[in-house]
This record gives C-alpha cells, structure tokens and sequence, in this order.
C-alpha cells in the first residue's frame, strides 16, 4: 500500500446561507444569496459559494461572546452533538461465476432488530474500536503496516491510533463473519482448508467472543499477527449529529480469502450473504433493503468496477476515496426516530 500525504489540520470556519422569498409568480419559491470568490484567492479561487470565512481566535473570546444575544454559551453547548465513537468496517468483496449478471459479490450483513443503533439494517460486518485494539500489544501484533504508515493514510487522534482501525477491522471480521486475516510471524499466510488451522480459528472466535482475553493476547498464543495486506481503505462515515449513539467509522477493501468462507453468526446479526452492489444498491433504492448511508454509497461505488483486479488496482494507493455528507444536513435527520430506526410514516 503507498501511503498518502498526512493531511493538513482543518481550521474552524463558519459561512451563512441567506434566504429569501420568492417574488410572486417566480418558478421557485425560495431565493439563496450567493458569492464568488476572487480568481486571485488561493483557496477555491473563482468558486461559487455563500458568504463565510474562518473563525478568528477574537471570535470566540469573552468580550465577542459577551456581545451575544438570542443564544449563549450555555444554550450553544446545549446543541452541541454526542461525540461519536471510532468504529470499523470491511467491504469484502470476491469475483463473481462465468455468466453472472454483475462482475463482483459484495458481503452484507443485515443487524439483528433487536440492536439499538440501525436494528434491522442491512450493512458491511464491523463495529467500534475497542480501547484495546490501540493498545502496544495490539499494534505488536501486525504485519504488512505500522504506526507510521497508518498515520500517513489518516491521522488517529487520543482515543485510537489510526492502525487501531485496521486492528478493529480484523476483530470485528472475525466476530461477524468468522474470516480472520493473520499471518505468522514471517508473514506467511495461513491456510484455513487444513483442518487444524480451522480449528485453531474457531477456537480463536470462541474464546474472543466470550472476553476470555484481549484480541492480541489470542493472537499471541497461536503466535499469529493481522495480516493487514489484505485491507485497503476506502471511506470515512460519521453518523449524523441528532444520533445519540454516533459513530466514526473507517471502511477497508478486502479481497475475499480463497481459503475461508464467511459464516453466519447471530449474536449482532439475522442474515448474512453475498450480492453484486448493482443489485443491492437498486434494491435500496427500491425500500426493499433498508441501509444507512454507508452501505448505499459503498454499493453505488463498487457497482462501478469492471472486475476485482479493476477495483483492487484503484485502491492501491491507499487513498481516501469517498465520504458521507447526510452528517452535515442536520434538517434531513430532524423526524427521524433513532428509537424506531425510521422515519415516521
């Protein structure tokens, strides 16, 4: 995987859409008042936009926020979204038979109803990172990327290195579908078709599943590493801020393992199967699969690749590739019932 240039902090700024009424008779009834940018400017220079700039450290000081009225720090803070967690998912994905109508199978899960957060929905297997999975036993056992490198794809913060999100992607495969992707400590790959190995991952699962340990204790003992050459990110999702369980989630690429299987397990999840992302992102479209933002748009982006080498080529760079925007349009989110998991009808 190369590595992508850290990027650049992002500076605080706020912008203005000023809207109007339309004047009677006019084809539409609202008008919004919009800028352009100076050619001359090195920042989206001739760039149609709204009125709007960066936020100036005067700006949030006590003497501008004494200068407040209709709202105060207090009510400002009284608004302010739950923090969202970090989560990981993975998108495998494998080649379709001779014949099919579409040249990929992508895997999904749908959520057991009975979960608090999208119950119901159909989605990628993953789920949030762990403390542990950033942890330096954790981060120990992996091959194929280190801190280094990971930090150079996206940046991690305090609650979880960005390598934790690879960590977390290989638990959570394991838990969800019962692939695991490791490699021993020369970095050969394991062939699960052997009836040991089999064994040994199953009993890996088992003990995970029941908190028997931490992921990189069992990992240890079977002196196994994440093999993480077989992940490749793709997407960043963050749940919309009137969510409150909100999550960050990262979603990696991964090539289907010819010598394992995905398996159906039941503790999160009610199904469990393959579908090429043409058919699954038309069945969303017609409310015949309910998802969440980031299984629509991943489904709409694979459906666009002529063939696994296609897809596995465009995402050797190690790129971010694509994110959500439902996040930011709090108005959408506004009758949704988080309880319910819909919107009323």
């Amino acid at each position: 995987m190369s590595p992508a240039a850290t990027p650049v902090e992002p500076k605080p700024a706020a912008s203005v859409v000023l809207v109007r009424a339309s004047p009677p008779g006019a084809p539409e009834p609202i008008e919004v008042y919009m800028i352009r940018r100076q050619r001359s400017m090195k920042f989206l220079g001739g760039f149609y936009a709204f009125p709007g700039g960066k936020v100036d450290p005067a700006d949030g000081s006590p003497a501008a926020l004494a200068r407040c009225h209709g709202l105060d720090t207090v009510g400002a803070a009284a608004v302010t979204p739950v923090e969202p967690k970090p989560a990981a998912s993975v998108v495998l994905v494998r080649p379709s038979p001779p014949g099919a109508p579409e040249p990929i199978e992508v895997y999904m899960i749908r959520r057991q109803r009975s979960m608090k957060f999208l119950g119901g929905f159909y989605a990628f297997p993953g789920g949030k990172v762990d403390p542990a999975d950033g942890s330096s036993a954790a981060l120990a056992r992996c091959h194929g990327l280190d801190t280094v490198g990971a930090e150079t794809v996206f940046r991690g913060d305090d609650a979880a290195p960005a390598l934790a999100f690879w960590v977390a992607a290989v638990r959570e495969l394991l838990e969800e579908s019962g692939i695991l992707l490791v490699c021993d400590g020369h970095g050969r790959p394991l062939d699960a078709r052997e009836a040991a190995v089999a064994v040994r991952i199953e009993r890996c699962r088992k003990a995970l599943m029941a908190a028997e340990a931490p992921f990189a204790e069992l990992l240890a003992r079977e002196g196994w590493y994440c093999d993480l050459g077989g992940l490749r990110y793709l997407s960043h999702f963050i749940t919309p801020r009137s969510s409150p369980i909100r999550f960050s989630a990262r979603f990696f690429l991964c090539r289907a393992p010819s010598d394992q299987e995905p398996r159906l397990f039941t503790e999160e999840t009610s199904e469990g199967f393959w579908i090429h992302p043409g058919l699954g992102y038309r069945r969303f479209l017609a409310d015949e699969m309910t998802m969440a933002e980031p299984a629509e748009y991943g489904l709409a982006w694979l459906a666009q690749f002529g063939s696994i080498e296609d897809l596995w080529e465009a995402h050797a760079d190690g790129r971010h590739k694509f994110h959500g925007i439902v996040d930011r349009i709090d108005v959408f989110w506004q009758r949704f019932d988080w309880k319910q998991n819909r919107f009323p009808t």
